[in-house]
């Protein structure tokens, strides 16, 4: 008797919708969670080389929480390009300034570094207030 893998590819996923409220929840778990449902692989039909994940919706990316001293010392570094174009920001004052951020660069640090990589952070929507403009994809809440 002869067994057979079976491959997907994008085309097998539907792709559900789920809204996480990161409304106290500790940013590494959170991001680590959400990264492996973006990626898809808590589906039965994952595939490695396949946009296999579904839609995730953050809310309260505000009121995300880091432990220790993480909001003083924790930096985010970025370059412009040019010769001494290296900026640098904390998480505290990122958090004032662009609050999704935080969220959206630790899922995107946990993901792979490809155009699949890409494609899959395309589907993270991060939002700062407890609203989101989803309603019509019907989301289902989901507790991590």
């Amino acid at each position: 008797m002869k067994k057979y893998t079976c491959s997907f590819n994008d085309s097998d996923n539907p792709g559900k919708w789920y809204v996480v409220d990161a409304k106290e929840a500790i940013l590494g778990r959170l991001a680590s969670s959400i990264a492996s449902r973006l990626r898809g692989k808590c589906s039965p039909n994952f595939t490695p080389h396949a946009d296999m994940g579904d839609w995730v919706i953050v809310i309260n990316a505000d009121k995300v929480m880091l432990t220790g001293k993480k909001w003083a010392q924790k930096t985010y570094y970025h370059h412009s390009g040019y010769t001494g174009g290296i900026k640098s920001i904390t998480a505290a004052k990122l958090l004032v300034k662009r609050p999704e951020d935080i969220i959206r660069f630790a899922v995107k640090g946990m993901l792979p570094k490809n155009s699949l990589g890409d494609k899959m952070l395309g589907k993270l929507k991060v939002y700062a207030g407890d609203r989101h403009p989803h309603e019509a994809q019907q989301p289902t809440n989901l507790s991590l």
